[in-house]
């Protein structure tokens, strides 16, 4: 993906999506619901927040690239993806699982 504002409109082109600040990061959700995504501009990552299950098949694409988040988190599936690194059709697959996810009825 060439641009990190591409990454902000992938984001927010989700229905009722919404931008607001998370720490040094921008944060991604849905209105009332958590949160599917961060953004680190300055270095160009995003944190998708998938499934454990999701997060080892994203890894095997491109290790240097798609890599668990190192603490707590990214045990339950807060998964790094360096954007610039990547094509646009990945990103997007993992925001909408991502997206998806949050959507889902919790049981």
């Amino acid at each position: 993906m060439e641009k990190s504002n591409r990454f902000r409109e992938l984001a927010l082109s989700f229905p009722n999506s919404e931008e607001r600040p998370h720490f040094e990061r921008m944060g991604y959700r849905i209105t009332g619901k958590r949160m599917f995504a961060t953004f680190l501009p300055k270095d160009e990552t995003a944190n998708i927040f998938l499934t454990p299950e999701e997060q080892t098949v994203f890894c095997r694409i491109d290790p240097g690239n798609i890599y668990p988040v190192p603490n707590k988190w990214g045990e339950k599936g807060a998964t790094t993806f360096v954007v610039n690194n990547l094509s646009e059709k990945i990103v997007l697959e993992a925001l909408l699982s991502a997206y998806n996810q949050v959507l889902k009825p919790k049981p």
